[in-house]
């Protein structure tokens, strides 16, 4: 690799310095042919310049040779420790693991696990995906944070293939605990998830400008909430499954109160 980066450098640098070269040979045979001492003079002085950018270009060259080789030299040594620190084995349920391991158990970090066209990277304990790790799904998802048993567990984002994309906290590969979730149409909510649904108390922030603030419970709005219009109104009563129910009182920007029933 350093010699092949080194050559095209090279012929960068003899591409460039035969051209300064040619201009040379040029103005040499100006002043061969020219009888004004002030030309030649002038001419002189400039072949002394390009000259000297000649010398600067093989100085350059030197330097980044030796960048090379410094660089090379360290890829080789990282190859050597991947090739002596990590092993790749065929674990009982047909998966394929790449990396570290103690007494023939995957453990350690920087490791590859394929199984069924999806993947996973990072770090592993006691031969299962625990600690931080990226998970990769043949369809497209992706999760990267935290594991625990080889399950999702801790905090993290995970990002679906259709452009939607979760993060907050995990419990047993389900959402669980405080979260965002970001939807491609411009919604988004922000509060508490149980058994993957948003559940408890959060905030629904609608693309159009709207906001509820309130209870929810299976992905929809569901026990007291106040809603909040773009246009300064503000609307307070309960919800049951996403449906306003009872008495809804709504103050509006220009102080006004007005009451529904549902």
């Amino acid at each position: 690799m350093e010699e092949n980066i080194f050559n095209l450098n090279n012929k960068i640098y003899s591409n460039n310095n035969n051209i300064l070269l040619e201009i040379i040979n040029d103005l040499q045979k100006i002043i061969n042919n020219s009888k004004d001492n002030s030309i030649i003079k002038i001419l002189s002085n400039v072949i002394i310049k390009i000259n000297n950018i000649i010398n600067e270009n093989k100085k350059n060259l030197e330097l980044i040779r030796n960048d090379i080789s410094v660089l090379s030299n360290k890829i080789g040594k990282k190859y050597d420790e991947l090739k002596i620190n990590n092993k790749e084995i065929i674990l009982e349920d047909g998966s394929r693991y790449i990396g570290q391991v103690v007494n023939e158990v995957p453990e350690g970090k920087r490791i590859t696990y394929v199984k069924d066209g999806n993947r996973y990277e990072d770090e592993f304990k006691n031969g299962k995906m625990e600690g931080k790790g990226i998970y990769y799904w043949k369809d497209g998802d992706k999760y990267e944070g935290d594991f625990k048993d080889t399950k999702m567990e801790g905090k993290g984002i995970y990002y679906f293939a259709k452009g939607e994309r979760y993060e907050g906290e995990y419990k047993n590969n389900k959402k669980e605990g405080k979260g965002i979730y970001y939807w491609n149409d411009g919604d988004r909510y922000e509060g508490d998830f149980k058994n993957n649904k948003a559940e408890g108390k959060g905030i629904y922030y609608y693309a159009n400008g709207d906001r509820y603030e309130g209870e929810l419970r299976n992905d929809k709005r569901e026990g007291k909430g106040i809603l909040y219009y773009a246009n300064g109104n503000r609307e307070m009563g309960d919800y049951l499954k996403d449906k306003k129910i009872g008495k809804h009182v709504t103050l509006t920007k220009n102080g006004e109160v007005k009451v529904n029933n549902y």
